[in-house]
């Protein structure tokens, strides 16, 4: 059962319900025996644990995963290992990803030949700070997105 290790926590912690070893670069499937019903207009969101990830390499090749609220399977987590030396096994209920509900909305897409001026324009990988501080890029068509 998906559980919340302290109050305030947005993501409840996803266990593993099978024995799963990883080789370097391997990634797999790893099963949760958790199906859910999530209300219309939620999602489920599953992202990689920070303490796999930064002890093990650890991580979740489509991160984060999309659970729609319209899916009734089972919750199976893509799991990669990238540590380039070292295997990982994965036991019976292990922690291995988390679980974010949120609300969303579905936007309006409406085609356009310019989009309305910003402060950041173009501006993306890296332009806010970090390596890439001056990076410019270009996009080769132009659509608004709205919400309702």
């Amino acid at each position: 059962m998906p559980a919340y290790a302290t109050d305030g926590d947005a993501g409840a912690d996803l266990s593993s319900v099978a024995r799963v070893t990883l080789a370097p670069g391997e990634r797999a499937l790893v099963p949760t025996g958790l199906a859910v019903a999530l209300p219309p207009g939620t999602v489920g969101l599953v992202h990689p644990r920070s303490g796999l990830a930064a002890r093990h390499g650890i991580s979740i090749v489509n991160a984060p995963g999309t659970v729609d609220s319209g899916y009734r399977g089972e919750i199976l987590v893509n799991l990669v290992n990238l540590d380039r030396t070292e295997s990982f096994t994965v036991e019976v209920g292990d922690r291995i990803a988390q679980l974010v509900v949120q609300h969303y909305v579905h936007a309006e897409f409406t085609e356009a030949d310019a989009l309305p001026e910003s402060v950041r324009g173009e501006t993306g990988h890296g332009s806010t700070g970090g390596f890439a501080g001056q990076a410019r890029g270009t996009a080769n068509t132009f659509e608004e997105v709205t919400a309702p």
